[in-house]
């Protein structure tokens, strides 16, 4: 799935138009890199959590030339999976996850 079948499926299941759809998943995007990039780690109860991992300082080898060229220190962001993303994944309860939960507005509620 890509970014833009992301956008198209948001807008699709919450009846928003692409627009408001791209606007939506671009700020979780941000939000998530803004919060991996201030050294937070941001948890998706039921999807997994995403945080950031020091990698040290190494001595590496370009392919090209067979050089030494040492490799600074860095962080890289990981993704660990929660329980029941991997327990959705491996026992098919696809039907379970799969549905979102939109609950409509009640009426003559506005926004």
């Amino acid at each position: 799935m890509t970014k833009a079948d992301l956008i198209e499926e948001v807008s699709r299941l919450a009846e928003l138009t692409r627009k408001d759809s791209e606007i939506i998943v671009e700020t979780i995007f941000d939000s998530v890199v803004r919060s991996l990039r201030s050294g937070d780690k941001i948890e998706i109860r039921g999807f997994g959590s995403f945080r950031t991992r020091q990698r040290k300082p190494r001595v590496g080898r370009n392919p090209k030339t067979g050089a030494r060229v040492e490799v600074p220190a860095k962080k890289i962001p990981y993704f660990k999976p929660s329980k029941e993303l991997k327990d959705v994944i491996n026992h098919g309860k696809a039907a379970e996850a799969a549905t979102p939960s939109v609950v409509p507005p009640a009426e003559g509620a506005t926004s």
